[in-house]
């Protein structure tokens, strides 16, 4: 399994015509997640898509490759891992407007060379000094896009 240990990120830069066509591969099934995962931790916990529950779901995906600001990319003996920062247009420029998504292309090794896949959006659950906990997948412009499992 890749893990941050094992594969290392080239620096975030912006989208190339290659990460540019991962995305519209993947758009589809970025979208459903995207979704489900609003709908499901509105009823557990609610703080992870605070920022973007009053969106209505047309407005939450209304993005498209044009909006996606930032990649990552590394490369295992798997394939290639592309982490990207996505950029909510139906949000306000202050404050978190941004999703952290990972995806896949297989390599020459890999059951199915070539093919991109989606592998998860981002969701932190982070302890705070105090004891105290917060969770959140709406990120900020400044947050930096770094290697995750979830």
């Amino acid at each position: 399994m890749a893990t941050a240990e094992t594969v290392e990120l080239g620096p975030p830069h912006a989208p190339k015509e290659e990460s540019l066509k991962v995305f519209s591969e993947i758009e589809h099934e970025l979208k459903k997640t995207l979704l489900h995962m609003k709908h499901t931790y509105l009823k557990h916990e609610p703080e992870y898509f605070a920022p973007v529950q009053s969106l209505s779901d047309h407005d939450l995906t209304s993005f498209s490759s044009a909006d996606l600001r930032l990649v990552r990319v590394g490369v295992s003996a798997y394939g290639l891992h592309l982490f990207g920062k996505l950029r909510l247009p139906a949000m306000p420029d202050s404050g978190p407007a941004y999703l952290h998504f990972r995806a896949f292309v297989g390599g020459d090794g890999h059951d199915r060379p070539g093919v991109a896949t989606f592998h998860c959006i981002h969701t932190e659950d982070r302890e705070e000094p105090d004891g105290g906990r917060t969770y959140r997948a709406v990120f900020t412009e400044d947050d930096p896009l770094e290697w995750f499992d979830t």
